[in-house]
């Protein structure tokens, strides 16, 4: 009975050893699993929580000055006759200062961007060049002036000259007349620049501090319109339309329109700076002209209906300008295409507030 009762005692022990190492795998499985399964969840749920923050820093990058192509600037006619012209509204910036006669030239600066007509192209000036430079970018003109020829080589510039290709780059149009009919496109342009084997890539820097922040300049003062005299032949205004938040464009009392689409030419940003423009005493004695745009000058940074006073600073031919408030800080520009325009220091701008509210007599 002794033995019986022994190997009983046993058996039943065994089973307990079992039941409780059954127990002891099931909840360590239990454990695993549930463990499994949170960290799961938990990577779930950052996943899911990354994936808004992602697409918001996709929203945030700057649009208008984004990439490494080398930017291409191309002189643009800004005579009455060369209007309307074409491509204006497809550039990042868009530099005006006064030529010969009391007119404007513009330069069109381009940057990652398909353009299939672009124009009327007309001739270099040499102080444009200070501006192709400070932005790296493929200088694109007509003809050039003495000084301008000059310059190209001094400062080994890479150029486009319509007049030394070959006829494809450009052609001449037949619904204006020459000189103001030379029209090319992006595509000409890069096809030009690769066979002189300049670089067609960039990393310079933008020469303005675009934010994607909409900036709407708390303290300025109101620009609900804004007029610049370049020249007595010569005032451009802009127009702030406020549902768009741009300013349409205006010269000589004219809607400025692109020469295909017909839509008007607006910006969302407009820069003035005052420096003064002096005839050049060459053999030609055509009136060309030259400016003084090596230093520190006055000037307004406008955007969204406001205006803030600012400096305009650059040291060098070949370096950027700085544009500063008026604390020294660099301003912020909001992200859209820029009118550079560039004015003698005695033009009298004229910038206009919202109507006053009248309020109603009780």
């Amino acid at each position: 009975m002794s033995g019986k009762r022994t190997k009983t005692k046993k058996k039943k022990s065994g089973t307990k050893i079992m039941i409780v190492a059954l127990v002891l795998f099931i909840l360590g499985a239990g454990g695993v699993l549930a463990y499994q399964i949170i960290k799961n969840k938990d990577n779930q749920e950052t996943a899911v929580e990354q994936e808004p923050i992602t697409a918001v820093l996709e929203e945030k990058e700057v649009q208008i000055f984004k990439g490494d192509d080398r930017p291409i600037a191309v002189m643009i006619d800004n005579h009455s006759d060369a209007w309307p012209q074409a491509g204006l509204q497809k550039a990042y910036m868009v530099y005006e200062i006064v030529v010969e006669g009391g007119e404007t030239r513009l330069m069109a600066l381009f940057k990652g961007v398909d353009v299939e007509k672009i124009g009327p192209v007309r001739s270099a000036r040499h102080y444009f060049l200070d501006y192709a430079m400070e932005n790296d970018a493929i200088y694109t003109h007509f003809g050039e002036s003495p000084q301008a020829d000059s310059d190209i080589r001094k400062y080994s510039i890479n150029e486009i000259d319509g007049i030394a290709e070959d006829g494809t780059t450009f052609k001449r149009v037949k619904d204006k007349a020459s000189p103001h009919n030379a029209v090319t496109s992006i595509d000409k342009l890069i096809e030009s620049a690769k066979n002189k084997k300049f670089k067609m890539t960039s990393n310079k820097e933008s020469v303005l501090n675009y934010v994607t922040d909409e900036v709407n300049l708390e303290e300025g003062q109101g620009a609900i319109s804004v007029t610049i005299p370049h020249s007595d032949l010569q005032t451009v205004k802009y127009v702030y339309d406020e549902e768009n938040k741009v300013y349409q464009r205006y010269a000589r009392g004219k809607k400025q329109t692109d020469w295909d689409s017909k839509e008007t030419i607006t910006t969302k940003n407009i820069i003035v700076t005052f420096c003064d423009n002096y005839t050049l005493q060459d053999k030609e004695n055509k009136g060309r002209q030259g400016i003084k745009n090596i230093g520190t000058f006055d000037g307004y940074y406008i955007t969204n209906g406001k205006a803030i006073k600012i400096k305009c600073i650059k040291k060098e031919r070949d370096e950027q300008t700085v544009y500063q408030d008026l604390e020294g800080n660099e301003i912020k520009v909001n992200d859209g295409n820029t009118f550079v325009n560039i004015c003698p220091t005695d033009a009298k701008v004229v910038l206009e507030e919202p109507a006053a509210v009248e309020m109603p007599v009780v």
